[in-house]
């Protein structure tokens, strides 16, 4: 992924209005994230424990997206997986991620959903640049760039469903 600016990551902002995206709190770190391992930007609000965001890049253009989530957390126990990049997490590891759709269909109420590593990272795990609390993610028989693809996929599906 490209690197980005307050002002980009502000303005691709799809569903909320332009004065939420003005208000929402961007990352400071911008200049040392890994940009080259990054196939969307995702962060979480500090200052609002249910919400997060991400920025990708879709049919060339960037597509931000507001989520909420609930802030409970599971048993240490119980394990989930993400649906963009099918790594298993323990505990809140994966969360539920709730997006209001575009347009007028947001305006009325509605959303998608879906589990998603509660920290976003999911383009670090794919890679192998982060290991997920379990220690390790499962062997599979992709190589990493079927397994980026196959990320990138899911992300763009689930943007995609905030358009219809």
């Amino acid at each position: 992924m490209r690197s980005l600016t307050e002002q980009d990551i502000r303005n691709s902002f799809i569903n909320c209005s332009k004065g939420e995206a003005k208000r929402l709190a961007v990352p400071r770190d911008l200049a040392e994230r890994p940009w080259d391992d990054l196939d969307f930007l995702g962060w979480r609000d500090p200052g609002a424990p249910d919400r997060s965001y991400l920025v990708a890049e879709r049919d060339d253009r960037l597509v931000g997206v507001a989520l909420r989530f609930q802030a409970a957390q599971r048993g240490f126990l119980h394990r989930s997986m993400c649906s963009v990049c099918l790594t298993t997490h323990p505990g809140g590891g994966v969360t539920l991620m709730a997006a209001r759709k575009a347009g007028s269909a947001g305006r009325e109420g509605n959303s998608v959903g879906l589990y998603m590593c509660t920290d976003l990272a999911c383009s670090l795990y794919v890679r192998g640049r982060k290991v997920p609390e379990s220690g390790a993610r499962f062997e599979e028989s992709l190589t990493t760039e079927q397994q980026i693809a196959r990320t990138t996929g899911n992300l763009s599906a689930f943007i995609g469903k905030l358009y219809t």
